[in-house]
Formats: structure tokens, C-alpha cells, sequence
């Protein structure tokens, strides 16, 4: 498939994210900035949508890939039951993609569920697919980023 051909990001859940931010630079990863507010999402079919809005992410983009750090709220959602059944670790992997419509339809003729998406109001936005109970074991995410942007 051609949209999981541009590696973009690696998202780590963590429990507390300034920790694991004062880790990763503490071993030359860094420096790292807030994702913007996730209520530029206008478009919004996620589980809890109270929960993915109270989200926090930090990212960190190194000259080939982005590394994001999350911090899931106590509140019931994908990335928090990842965090209380498996521990800290690796949530997905994401594919950077010029057409984020596009990509979920491939995906979806593909034969692959779409488990949460998101579009903001130009477009741009993402989709996780659902795939982290198949071999490989992580959830495979594509995403389209507004022009311009580092996040």
C-alpha cells in the first residue's frame, strides 16, 4: 500500500509526560514543544471525545522523524487502556499522506477498519486503523499535516 510508505511519527503513551520528556533529552532527544489544541479537529469520530480534547501530546522532530510523547487523561479512551492493560510504550505508528481522504478509503479497500479519524476544517487531518491485534501488534495511523506545519 502506498500510504504507509513516508514514516512521519512514533507515538509513546507515558504516564507522565514531563518525565519522559526530561528522559529523552537527558539522552540528546529533544527539544520538544506542545501539539497544538486538538480542538482544531472539526471532525472528530474518536471513542470519547471528551477524552481525546483533554489529550496532551509533546513532539520532538528529528531531520527524518518525529517522535511524540502522549499523556492520556484518566478518562476512558484507546491511548488509557493501552496504559493500564500493556504499560508505557509504543501506541502507533504514523504515515505521513497528501490526501488524508484518500488514504483512509485505501486503507479501507484494503480491508483495513478505520478505528478513529479526525479532520480539521481544511482537510488535513488523520486516521488510526485498526490493526494493533494483528501481526506486528501496533496500531498503523495515517495522517495529512496542514501546510507549514512542524506538528
Amino acid at each position: 500500500m502506498q500510504i504507509f510508505d513516508k514514516l512521519h511519527h512514533i507515538c509513546i503513551v507515558v504516564h507522565d509526560i514531563e518525565k519522559a520528556r526530561a528522559y529523552h533529552e537527558s539522552i540528546g532527544i529533544g527539544p520538544w514543544i506542545e501539539y497544538p489544541p486538538l480542538t482544531e479537529y472539526a471532525d472528530l469520530q474518536v471513542p470519547n471525545p471528551t477524552a481525546f480534547m483533554k489529550m496532551r501530546y509533546q513532539v520532538c522532530n528529528t531531520p527524518t522523524t518525529q517522535f511524540q510523547l502522549c499523556q492520556p487523561p484518566e478518562d476512558d479512551c484507546p491511548q488509557r487502556r493501552f496504559l493500564d492493560e500493556k504499560g508505557e510504550g509504543v501506541f502507533h505508528i504514523g504515515f505521513e499522506v497528501a490526501d488524508a481522504d484518500a488514504a483512509e478509503a485505501e486503507g479501507v479497500a484494503a480491508g483495513l477498519k478505520v478505528r478513529m479519524r479526525g479532520r480539521r476544517s481544511n482537510g488535513t487531518g488523520f486516521a488510526y486503523f485498526d490493526t494493533a491485534d494483528q501481526p506486528g501488534g501496533v496500531t498503523l495511523l495515517v495522517r495529512a499535516t496542514p501546510p507549514g506545519s512542524k506538528t
